[in-house]
């Protein structure tokens, strides 16, 4: 064996081509990694939000309001938002919900305490005031007490409010002191809703209260009740605006003539009252973008629901005053002033600052995969530069077996050349130089390999001593 360093001295230095493989599959999973944040990001965003409304009494007005609407946004394609109704004892009960932070919404009274955390998303009705003189019976053998004209009178009678709720006699009392009367003075008798017929049929006071819609049935029932001996006295408010002054949560209103019957009318002309609202407040602290969705799909309902259910037709945008009385939330304003954010509009920092990862990933990828081609073209370099060596080498060994060794090498890297030209690290021009060269190789072993068979052992001994001695 021919002791030749041809064979040796230039070692095939190995190929970056796994770490190329292996940085394509780091940037590729990168890239997919983004997508997919994208992805999630998007499948969050817009996936349906169920809000938690806390609405009370059973079988109140309010809570139907609430029943049909919630159906109406589960009934919508693509609702992004939907409601579960938490039945409560009344509007108190459901402000100190909101406030301990147990449901998203709740539907308050304006002129009772309102929660810290609330913020006013739609008026879901107007209240109005009416108070009234029931017909003076004829009592028999005693003289009959002086009719009542005035709200000034009602010192020292008995006022019946209809309803059990605190809040009723909160505002009576509020309406007693602007007319200089003292609350302690006056005998104040409450009683359900469902009795107030009865209770008037009685005659267990000497003027009533209710409060509610101006097309509220309670209240309409109550004043016909009280018409069986003759028209009901209607007293006028007349410090509606001094009251509005004082007590923000309420405001100057009137109740039209005919409002509670038309034959006859009742009222027979104009009242001036006081009113109030109910509202639709949040949670502060709930998303914008949620609450702006809400608001969205709340009036969409209302114009789908106002003439199947009329008391949806009630329902109206929150005052954005900035000295409203209950703050608006910034997700309610944004949909009244026409500012409501789309996802584009909310996102859209997200998915640049994403698309400029992506971009800044693909970059350094590009970078090092021109890296690892440079590396690449060069290893390709030095192995035809060991290619044409080994030529030389071929034409004057003297040995089968290094020949062969020599071959085995020169098919390892015709194998790499190729696989560097499928990658593109080389050109269809360089892949052709080689082939030649690789083709001159192969032909020059063939000679040698024809010439060392066809000499006899001996002179091949001596051949190979003699170059040993050469190269020493």
């Amino acid at each position: 064996m021919s002791d030749s360093p041809l064979v040796s001295e230039k070692p095939v230095p190995p190929s970056p081509r796994s770490a190329q493989r292996r940085l394509t599959f780091v940037t590729l999973a990168g890239v997919l990694a983004v997508v997919g944040a994208l992805a999630a990001g998007y499948y969050f965003a817009m996936r349906p939000v169920t809000l938690r409304i806390a609405v009370g009494p059973a079988n109140s007005d309010d809570l139907k309001v609430v029943q049909n609407l919630a159906q109406a946004f589960n009934n919508q394609r693509n609702s992004l938002v939907r409601l579960r109704p938490v039945q409560t004892d009344g509007a108190v009960a459901s402000a100190s919900l909101l406030g301990d932070g147990k449901v998203d919404l709740a539907i308050i009274r304006g002129d009772l305490e309102v929660p810290r955390n609330a913020q006013a998303v739609a008026t879901l009705r107007k209240n109005v005031v009416a108070l009234w003189v029931p017909p003076a019976a004829k009592p028999k053998g005693r003289k009959a007490a002086p009719a009542i004209t005035k709200i000034s009178q009602l010192a020292g009678r008995r006022i019946g409010v209809v309803g059990r709720t605190q809040a009723n006699v909160n505002l009576l009392k509020v309406i007693l002191r602007q007319y200089g009367i003292d609350p302690a003075k006056v005998e104040i008798i409450q009683f359900p809703a469902s009795e107030a017929a009865d209770a008037i049929r009685n005659q267990k006071a000497d003027a009533y209260l209710a409060a509610g819609p101006v097309n509220s049935k309670i209240t309409a029932d109550a004043i016909t009740a009280t018409a069986r001996d003759g028209a009901p006295q209607f007293l006028a408010i007349d410090s509606a605006e001094a009251i509005a002054q004082n007590h923000p949560a309420y405001e100057a209103s009137e109740i039209p003539a005919g409002t509670f019957g038309s034959a006859p009318s009742r009222p027979e002309e104009e009242i001036k009252t006081i009113s109030f609202s109910h509202h639709i407040v949040a949670r502060r602290g709930i998303a914008e973008s949620t609450v702006a969705t809400f608001t969205r799909q709340l009036f969409a309902a209302r114009q789908n629901l106002k003439n199947e259910f009329p008391l949806t037709a009630k329902i109206e945008t929150p005052d954005t005053d900035k000295d409203a009385t209950i703050p608006v939330h910034p997700g309610a304003a944004a949909f009244v002033d026409g500012e409501e954010k789309t996802f584009l509009d909310r996102y859209s920092d997200y998915i640049w600052w994403s698309l400029m990862a992506v971009s800044a990933m693909g970059s350094i990828g590009a970078w090092f995969a021109g890296a690892l081609k440079k590396d690449d073209r060069s290893i390709n370099t030095s192995q035809r530069d060991r290619l044409l060596d080994m030529l030389t080498a071929a034409r004057q060994s003297d040995s089968m077996e290094e020949l062969d060794q020599m071959q085995a090498e020169a098919d390892a890297i015709l194998r790499d050349t190729l696989q560097c030209f499928e990658h593109g690290t080389i050109e269809e021009g360089t892949l052709t130089a080689f082939n030649i060269a690789i083709e001159q190789f192969h032909n020059a072993v063939a000679d040698r390999k024809t010439l060392l068979l066809s000499m006899p052992q001996n002179l091949q001994r001596a051949s190979a001593q003699f170059r040993a001695a050469g190269n020493a």
